[in-house]
């Protein structure tokens, strides 16, 4: 199948709007740890992202809060900004025999390491992907539009991860990022 290399704004916005619909589980203490690492180490594929706080002044950087993975049917949000980076999830992040598609995840990867040094294993960078195939649109969101067919929100993009409680709006952001990385990672798995 041929992708078109860019998309106009125009055709974005007559694309559907998507999102994920599946199970997003907030995971902020030990237990839904461990229960989310169950499933994750039985994944072949998990689609990856992850949100840090902006921040608006020059010179101020913030750690990342939340880290997203995401299978099918199910969306697991890790609140870092509570949990650190525990040894379960470096388990799943150096585990070369699970794949984790993302977009821009040489930043990401740089960001976890700043919480806690691992070697990450088994990532697939969708940008290079679609590079290789003629697409210049790099963003998630013009990568979701031209191998996936539908557009994704990126309206709580610049919202706090590091809220007391991450809203309805944010969960549904985060969970589809990792979700349509997955998308996009399988429909150009077919080609």
């Amino acid at each position: 199948m041929m992708f078109k290399e860019n998309i106009t704004k125009e055709e974005l916005t007559d694309l559907p709007l998507r999102w994920f619909e599946g199970e997003i589980v907030v995971v902020d203490n030990h237990e839904k740890l461990c229960q989310a690492v169950e499933v994750l180490l039985k994944s072949s594929v998990i689609g990856f992202d992850t949100e840090t706080k902006p921040a608006f002044k020059k010179g101020v950087f913030n750690k990342v809060a939340l880290l997203q993975l995401s299978v099918k049917d199910r969306a697991f949000l890790f609140r870092l900004n509570r949990l650190g980076l525990p040894a379960e999830i470096i388990k799943i992040l150096a585990n070369p025999n699970i794949i984790k598609p993302g977009v821009a995840i040489n930043d990401d990867i740089k960001a976890l390491n700043k919480i806690k040094a691992f070697s990450p294993k088994g990532f697939v960078e969708l940008q290079d992907h679609a590079k290789s195939l003629g697409i210049t649109d790099f963003s998630l969101k013009k990568l979701a539009a031209i191998i996936c067919g539908f557009r994704i929100s990126k309206g709580q993009q610049l919202s706090n991860w590091e809220a007391h409680e991450l809203s309805e709006a944010q969960q549904i952001y985060a969970a589809t990022d990792a979700w349509v990385a997955l998308e996009i990672f399988e429909n150009l798995s077919k080609n």
